[in-house]
């Protein structure tokens, strides 16, 4: 195996890994405030299920990123080692200082920044991005939507109920909670899949783009031994600093959240499990109050996901540059 491309897998299962620690905490944000699970069977469980997601859903976003994004026939492994180092000194950045971030996002700018300045525009497929921003910047506003909704009408049936049915929801955010670490791990892992099956195909490991077995196996471990670690700082953020969150809360949060990830997952669609995690909950706190939503925190963070994409874009060129600087020099 030739050792750029070795380097490139090392580079992808460290960004999977990362993805699991940065993103795979919005899961179990909610179930962990509202006290429904200890913090560390709570991520225990969250890793199983981001390990299980991918086997049980297919690889369709493997596909997207790998194929539908960019051409393979005139790109070299620079390129995406460029794209993911961008990506995981975003990701590194974004976690030390607490802001929960997209690694999406992330990934998407750092490919297209490397690909545009290491092979030019022609090599990029516009519908592709195209249906991926569209999928990025959509997403998040159908879980607002969904969060409105569905806490409108579990309001409405549970209306009349006494205190004690929130123990009812705190068992079954359990249930809820699985389910959004398996749509998690159906659309994150196979982000990582589709880069490391695309290196293989540039590299002539491979001679079409098929992901293998092995890809399938070292990116959902790697997403779950991060989902294992914790991003402790980011579960405060999201877990306390919208809104005051119930049982209640995060279970119509987390159901909202699973059914917009696993929609996107089976279409192909990549999504932000950051955004759509964190907008389903304003969804579910704006339904039950507007001014219960601190929309302050809201829009800091809305404002580092537009800047996701553009920054870690020209990040991912400086880097192609400087790799080539080097080697050249």
């Amino acid at each position: 195996m030739p050792p750029l491309l070795i380097l490139l897998i090392a580079l992808a299962i460290l960004f999977d890994f990362l993805n699991g620690v940065h993103d795979s905490s919005n899961i179990v944000a909610t179930m962990i405030s509202s006290r429904a699970i200890q913090p560390r069977n709570a991520l225990i469980m969250t890793a199983l299920a981001e390990f299980s997601g991918p086997f049980i859903f297919g690889v369709a976003v493997a596909n997207t990123i790998g194929q539908e994004i960019v051409s393979s026939e005139h790109l070299n492994m620079i390129v995406i080692i460029s794209a993911l180092s961008a990506a995981i000194v975003w990701n590194i950045l974004t976690w030390v200082l607490g802001i929960p971030s997209s690694s999406s996002h992330a990934l998407i700018g750092g490919i297209i920044g490397a690909v545009v300045i290491g092979a030019g525009w022609q090599e990029i497929h516009l519908a592709g991005v195209l249906k991926v921003v569209l999928t990025l910047f959509i997403s998040p506003l159908v879980g607002f939507i969904a969060g409105m909704i569905m806490a409108n009408v579990v309001y409405a049936l549970s209306w009349k109920a006494t205190p004690k049915i929130n123990g009812l929801f705190k068992r079954m955010q359990v249930v809820t909670s699985f389910g959004l670490a398996l749509s998690h791990g159906t659309n994150d892992a196979q982000k990582t899949m589709g880069v490391i099956t695309l290196g293989l195909l540039i590299s002539g490991v491979q001679k079409e783009f098929v992901v293998p077995f092995w890809v399938i196996l070292v990116c959902a471990l790697a997403i779950a031994l991060g989902t294992s670690v914790g991003g402790w700082q980011l579960i405060r953020t999201l877990g306390s600093k919208f809104y005051k969150i119930r049982p209640i809360h995060g279970f119509t949060a987390q159901i909202s959240s699973a059914a917009v990830i696993l929609a996107a997952s089976l279409i192909g669609g990549p999504v932000s499990t950051t955004q759509v995690v964190s907008t389903s909950i304003m969804g579910v706190g704006a339904a039950e109050r507007m001014s219960k939503v601190r929309w302050g925190v809201a829009v800091d963070i809305v404002t580092a996901w537009f800047l996701t994409i553009p920054l870690t874009g020209l990040l991912a060129a400086g880097i192609y540059w400087l790799i080539n600087f080097v080697m050249n020099t």
